[in-house]
């Protein structure tokens, strides 16, 4: 009896999970970050723990989709993916950034903390990980074995 097995993923699909995951990872990472900073600035944690379940929500389902589905080339997943992560995803990590611009932000007058610091070097990996995951997601060969 001969066993069939699913074919492998390309290595632009691989890379594109990998890259999802990451981006997940880094906004835990950008959490914890802005949690540290509210506690500093003494904010009630109590306040807080409402927007932490929020997010280990989010955080974990979208672990779930990436983890049981995209990795196995389920085709409604990407789609997910890119007009969650992609989409929406991106207009939250920019929004700030780019409103603080347009009001005439003055990169003079930045408090270099450990937490701003440790905030954009987590953001721009955040932003480069989505960016280049929903690039490959939509490669030619990764777009070839959704749809097999």
């Amino acid at each position: 009896m001969a066993i069939i097995a699913a074919p492998e993923a390309p290595l632009t699909a691989r890379w594109a999970t990998l890259l999802w995951l990451l981006a997940v990872g880094a906004g835990v990472a950008e959490s914890v970050v802005g949690v540290a900073g509210a506690i500093a600035d003494g904010v009630s944690p109590s306040a807080l723990v409402m927007q932490i379940a929020v997010r280990s929500l989010i955080y974990g389902a979208l672990f779930v989709v990436i983890d049981r589905f995209f990795r196995h080339g389920v085709p409604w997943s990407r789609y997910l993916l890119a007009g969650l992560l992609g989409t929406v995803g991106i207009a939250s990590l920019v929004y700030g950034p780019v409103t603080w611009l347009l009001d005439g932000g003055d990169f003079t007058t930045l408090q270099w903390s450990v937490e701003f610091v440790a905030s954009v070097a987590v953001r721009s990996v955040h932003i480069t990980a989505v960016v280049t995951a929903l690039a490959l997601t939509f490669h030619p060969d990764t777009t070839r074995w959704f749809r097999r």
